[in-house]
């Protein structure tokens, strides 16, 4: 995943940057090419990003960054995890909120002081507090297809340091270095009619695999070469559910895709993740009126996170265009030029 430096400067607000910092890439730029031939659109540099955002623009893998963030939670006194718990209910009784966990016969009951529901796309704890009873999560019209690739698969001359943004008809193509430069995450999204697979599904059916390949056959060779490369798809269909009013009722509060699922396309599911976190510490830092620090959080959060949401549709059908749309596009990114992506992006990697 990517860490752009809104989410990195919170990282380190939270005393675990270092820790991230172990495991993570910093990419030198961010290329939009055109992916038919490879032609540079447009070339944003990344090694200022201090400079301009107050904060570094990293790549990770998925899992190192819940290496680092576990280990820094267990470094904490008091803090217990129990994983694989699932909550099946809760009650908001005004001074406690009592949790219903785990399933069937076995279920068992907790107390505390305040829930934060980060339960995902269809997150149990956003629907019994009223806020998503109405809009199920709505099948985007695309496909993610994510995959590895191994650096030495390719050219001995071979070595990405770029995040790499491949624009076509219906479909784009995202690669990124990671661990050290060994690995590419590969991220190849396709327009597609129907959820053909669920989330997390395991590419190995006859026709799955064979997806991505097809799709990418007529683009630049090194598009093609890294999605024959890669090791395995795995199939990720692309949900979203409108923004809304309120991400905390008493002293239940939401955070990450259960307060705002959206696709991919500006890089920000996790960093909104990270900024929900670091908002949620700002307010108690200073308040201990539970109730009022969450609906401190749920202002503070709720307008920015709709705009990212809607900004990143936005970007996705941008990605997508076809035919004269598709040619005035890559002009405009021509004529815009480096100092004009970094211009639009203030709003968000600065905040």
């Amino acid at each position: 995943m990517q860490l752009t430096p809104n989410a990195t400067r919170i990282l380190a607000r939270l005393g675990v940057l270092e820790r991230v910092l172990r495991f993570a890439s910093t990419p030198r730029a961010l290329r939009v090419l055109r992916g038919s031939d490879d032609a540079e659109l447009m070339r944003m540099p990344l090694c200022d990003a201090e400079r301009r955002w107050g904060a570094a623009y990293l790549a990770i893998h998925r899992a190192d960054l819940q290496r680092a963030l576990l280990e820094a939670v267990r470094g904490q006194p008091g803090v217990e995890m129990s994983l694989g718990t699932p909550v099946v209910d809760f009650e908001d009784h005004g001074r406690r909120v009592s949790v219903g966990l785990g399933s069937g016969p076995a279920q068992d009951q907790d107390d505390a002081d305040l829930l934060i529901g980060a339960d995902g796309l269809r997150s149990l704890v956003r629907d019994r507090l009223g806020f998503g009873a109405q809009d199920e999560a709505e099948f985007a019209g695309r496909i993610a297809y994510r995959a590895l690739v191994n650096v030495d698969d390719g050219d001995p001359h071979w070595r990405p340091s770029d995040i790499t943004l491949r624009l076509g008809g219906e479909a784009h193509l995202v690669q990124y270095p990671l661990r050290g430069g060994s690995i590419v995450n590969l991220v190849a999204t396709i327009r597609s009619a129907s959820p053909t697979g669920g989330a997390g599904h395991r590419a190995d059916s006859p026709d799955c695999p064979s997806l991505p390949k097809r799709a990418f056959t007529r683009w630049s060779k090194e598009a093609s070469w890294l999605t024959d490369a890669a090791i395995q798809w795995r199939a990720w269909p692309l949900y979203c559910r409108p923004p809304i009013s309120s991400f905390s009722l008493g002293r239940v509060a939401l955070a990450g895709d259960a307060a705002h699922p959206m696709v991919p396309f500006l890089a920000q599911g996790a960093a909104q993740a990270i900024e929900d976190a670091g908002g949620l510490a700002r307010v108690f830092a200073h308040v201990e009126d539970i109730p009022a620090a969450l609906s401190a959080y749920s202002r503070d959060r709720v307008g920015r996170a709709a705009r990212v949401q809607r900004e990143a549709l936005k970007l996705g059908r941008i990605y997508h265009m076809t035919g004269p749309l598709a040619f005035a596009r890559d002009v405009a990114m021509r004529l815009a030029g480096p100092l004009g992506l970094i211009e639009r992006y203030d709003w968000l990697y600065g905040a």
